[in-house]
């Protein structure tokens, strides 16, 4: 809980809600030790907060728990670990329980880092909680990515956060984004990221999900979340996993038949050239203008933008950051299948001619942090009107171009040296392709 610029260490959350009579649950851990519970167990006071701990590493007792069926690891099997443990928390209460509590059931499953290194680490958190007495039961649920480099460092930071999302369901801060930050209290998003979240109940009225999706991504927490045009919702890391994608950055209200057509078209040159799956296709959107990283954002503006998208069948991920080499590397942390930007040749443009400032290698460096072994750009021609525009952001003078009906294509640009020579070099490598248009 915040107070001024105090901000409480986990040692002393952890035995405020011991200290506090009314809180009283259990604590269901899998996969990365009983980190969360261990918390609350070696700060003092724990009998009055603690009614169990359980760990089933076991499969076999797991399923004999919470069923089989379902992944280890995934919102299915926390959802069935809530489930179950608060239904035998309220049977095994209801006779003593003092009519002041307020009960909670936490739970995690977690994958942390295995003894030869080689697994995806990551897992569910979440939380079934009473905000009054006797009040009906609300769940916090969270899909978190574990970015330390062992297993020792990840257990850490994943009871850390375990004692935050406890703390802030019943001490929830001055405003929702204050809510959501204190869930990376004393860790950061270096350590853990938090890509999504699902929120159930009275006391998240007010609240909308797909606004606390944006405000995880605008405050650092999570690189990018996913916003499907179907229902259930997932992590990006349960989509893109092991896909083919094309990816359009997009910045405007709504999507055009011209942009529909690029990304049908690019969609049908990957199915040529990749085998290895069908082609995911993806609006890339960001919760920053470029050069405004700090801007305040209308999130309910960005949330009936993201609305429209999805109405037109698309799939959208949108990021704290406009980079295209950025994008590139958040991409290929779940695939290594080929991944193709669909631009057109104006956005081109303003990357080719920025100053990318914040990189010691500047635009080569760039170049090559965009240019993953698995990625090129398709770059599809624009109106005249729309280069002199780019050319216009980024003070960039001296482009030369040919038109061909109205439109200009990426091979028919021709910067002035030294670029020129760097992107006549780019286009015969073929990490730019030139695309023509279909209509």
């Amino acid at each position: 809980m915040k107070s001024g610029a105090n901000i409480l260490d986990t040692h002393q959350k952890a035995l405020a809600i011991n200290l506090d009579q009314t809180i009283f649950g259990s604590f269901a851990e899998i996969g990365a030790g009983q980190e969360v519970a261990r918390w609350f167990l070696r700060v003092g006071a724990a009998s009055g907060t603690v009614a169990k701990t359980v760990s089933a590493y076991s499969k076999p007792v797991s399923d004999s728990l919470y069923g089989a069926g379902s992944r280890y690891v995934s919102m299915q099997r926390l959802e069935a670990m809530i489930e179950q443990e608060w239904n035998l928390l309220v049977a095994q209460l209801q006779q003593s329980l003092d009519p002041q509590t307020r009960l909670f059931s936490f739970a995690d499953t977690v994958s942390a880092q295995n003894f030869a290194g080689t697994n995806e680490c990551h897992g569910w958190m979440g939380i079934r909680f009473q905000d009054r007495p006797g009040g009906m039961p609300n769940d916090l649920l969270l899909h978190l990515n574990l970015r330390d480099p062992s297993n020792l460092l990840q257990q850490e930071a994943l009871g850390v956060v375990g004692v935050n999302l406890i703390h802030a369901v019943f001490h929830p801060g001055p405003s929702k984004q204050d809510s959501l930050k204190a869930l990376l209290d004393e860790v950061t998003a270096q350590r853990i990221e938090i890509d999504f979240i699902e929120l159930r109940g009275p006391a998240f009225e007010g609240w909308n999900r797909q606004e606390a999706l944006l405000m995880l991504v605008h405050g650092g927490m999570a690189e990018a979340v996913l916003f499907t045009g179907r229902n259930p919702q997932t992590p990006p890391t349960e989509t893109l996993r092991k896909r083919p994608i094309v990816l359009a950055p997009f910045a405007s209200q709504s999507i055009e038949s011209s942009q529909q057509e690029m990304l049908s078209a690019a969609m049908l040159q990957l199915k040529t050239e990749s085998k290895s799956g069908e082609p995911l296709s993806l609006l890339a959107l960001s919760t920053t203008a470029p050069g405004l990283t700090n801007a305040a954002v209308d999130f309910s503006d960005l949330s009936r933008r993201v609305d429209a998208l999805r109405a037109s069948c698309s799939d959208v991920l949108v990021f704290g950051y406009n980079e295209l080499y950025r994008m590139t590397s958040f991409v290929n942390r779940y695939t290594q299948a080929p991944v193709r930007f669909a631009v057109d040749v104006s956005v081109l443009i303003r990357f080719l001619s920025q100053a990318h400032g914040t990189l010691e290698g500047r635009l080569l460096e760039g170049l090559s942090k965009l240019f993953a072994q698995n990625v090129c750009v398709y770059a599809y021609p624009a109106k005249a009107s729309a280069i002199q525009d780019s050319l216009a952001s980024v003070s960039a003078t001296g482009w030369q171009w040919e038109e061909r009906n109205g439109m200009i294509a990426a091979d028919a640009l021709r910067p002035v040296p030294p670029l020129g020579h760097l992107y006549s070099y780019l286009i015969a490598s073929k990490f730019i392709v030139p695309m023509r248009s279909v209509s």
